[in-house]
């Protein structure tokens, strides 16, 4: 039976630190932001933490 392949497209969209921790982004920041506050846009900016079973999966697809 052939190795499964790693999704390429999935590593491309998330960042894996030192720590093994996988990092994505904050989504909904393209435009309509005007009428958002300043706090929720500059929260945008950042990077957000996967976890919990959604790290699980992703973990299996990259390897």
């Amino acid at each position: 039976m052939p190795k499964k392949k790693s999704n390429r497209a999935l590593l491309k969209k998330i960042k894996i630190t030192a720590k093994k921790k996988l990092l994505r982004r904050y989504t909904k920041q393209n435009h309509f932001n005007s009428k958002q506050t300043g706090d929720l846009k500059r929260k945008k900016r950042r990077d957000v933490e996967i976890t919990g079973t959604e790290r699980k999966n992703i973990l299996k697809a990259i390897n």
